[in-house]
Parts: structure tokens; C-alpha cells; sequence
């Protein structure tokens, strides 16, 4: 299944076969959980996913960059970058190694 991307509808449908909530309801709970990962991290806050990984939000200062095109050197704003950093469960499962089973 290389390529294949997980949509917001294919997380609804793994909560509907699995927790036997409505196709509504499900759709509406992952819903919830994405927004409040949302707005935690416009707020600046790190959110940690027991064995699966954090989002942290990082900020960048300003820096010169260059046009590769012309080479004209150009500013780079300040900006704040979102991080995933995946757990050490995650890494493992990733890997094939199924006897991983203790998180960061």
C-alpha cells in the first residue's frame, strides 16, 4: 500500500467499524480530536501522543535566504514551524520490530 494517503473519512470509517458509533458520529469525533490538536498548537502548546509521537511548535528567527533562480540574497521572516517527532514505539513499529512496547 506504498503511497496510499489516510484521509479524514478513512479515520472516520476505522472509528465506525471499530467503536460501532453512526457514520455521524464518528465523523464528528475525529472531528473534535483534530480540532482540539488544532488549537492547541496555534496556541503554541506541544501535544503528546502516548506511543505514537509529539507535535511541537518551533519558532524560526529571521534569516537571509537566497533566490536560487538569480541568487539575489532576500530576508526570511520570523516564523513559527510545526515539528512531529515520532515515539520511540512508533519508530519500532515502523522498523518491524513488534517486542517495542514502552513510549519515550
Amino acid at each position: 500500500m506504498a503511497g496510499r494517503t489516510v484521509t479524514r473519512a478513512d479515520l472516520s470509517e476505522a472509528v465506525y467499524q471499530k467503536l460501532g458509533l453512526s457514520r455521524t458520529e464518528s465523523s464528528a469525533l475525529v472531528e473534535l480530536v483534530l480540532a482540539e490538536i488544532c488549537d492547541e498548537l496555534a496556541r503554541g502548546e506541544s501535544v503528546k501522543l502516548s506511543s505514537f509521537g509529539s507535535f511541537l511548535v518551533r519558532s524560526k528567527g529571521e534569516r537571509v535566504g537566497r533566490n536560487p533562480k538569480t541568487g539575489v540574497e532576500v530576508a526570511i521572516e520570523p516564523r513559527r514551524v510545526l515539528v512531529f517527532k515520532p515515539s520511540n514505539v512508533l519508530k519500532a513499529r515502523i522498523n518491524g520490530d513488534a517486542s517495542a512496547g514502552s513510549d519515550e
